[in-house]
């Protein structure tokens, strides 16, 4: 009967080693911006970006796991664990493939989202309480290196803190350019963002067809090495 191939085994543990490297990593810098203070003053992380660093935690959490049932697979040549592996992998494979097709039903609505997202933030402007002034310092200083202001309406996003911020006013090499009416800054910082968003759109679609490639691979890989063990 056949035996397993040497080089298919150990390219499988080094592939699941690299896997489980970048799992730790990803969780431990995740937990570090949730936990340190200084980090996330540093980071500009306040509460409302919490749930993203949580996504983050659970994503490294799982890799870890995944990676470490692929190495111990490969090495014990077990097939209980590369199975697991070859379902989770396939699990997190369908899953964004779901993310990706809802996505693409849902593009048309994707402004209407962040428009009901952003007039959220915008009771955290006019909050006057020292609750929410982290997040108001930090879009103070987005307006002022972007050129926007306010949120969706401008300066009426700021009352009554127009008084306290002035991102809204015009750089003195700015006056007169297109960025200005007056002495304000014409453009809405929700432009802006959705600039950001279509500009990264293709970076963000690069990843992922690059994380389902190499997704894919483990799951031949895996799938592969569970055969060989299994005519052995």
């Amino acid at each position: 009967m056949a035996g397993v191939s040497s080089c298919m085994k150990y390219s499988m543990f080094i592939f699941n080693f690299l896997f489980w490297v970048c799992g730790c990593i990803i969780l431990g810098i995740s937990i570090w911006m949730r936990v340190s203070k200084s980090a996330q003053e540093e980071l500009h992380i306040d509460s409302s970006l919490f749930a993203g660093v949580n996504v983050l935690i659970t994503v490294g959490s799982i890799i870890m796991v995944l990676g470490f049932l692929g190495c111990c697979g490969a090495v014990k040549e077990s097939q209980c664990m590369l199975l697991l592996f070859f379902i989770g992998l396939l699990m997190i494979l369908l899953l964004q493939i779901v993310a990706g097709i809802l996505g693409a039903v849902y593009k048309s609505q994707i402004e209407e989202i962040l428009d009901k997202s952003l007039a959220e933030e915008i009771a955290l402007l006019k909050s006057t309480t020292s609750n929410d002034k982290n997040f108001r310092d930090n879009f103070h200083k987005f307006e002022i290196q972007n050129k926007c202001c306010g949120l969706l309406n401008g300066q009426e996003d700021w009352k009554p803190n127009l008084q306290t911020y002035h991102g809204c006013e015009c750089s003195n090499e700015d006056l007169g350019t297109k960025f200005c009416t007056g002495s304000m800054y014409t453009k809405s910082c929700k432009e802006v963002i959705m600039a950001f968003l279509k500009n990264n759109m293709v970076i963000v679609m690069g990843v992922a067809f690059g994380l389902a490639f190499i997704e894919v691979l483990g799951l031949v890989f895996s799938m592969s090495l569970y055969c060989q063990i299994q005519r052995k």
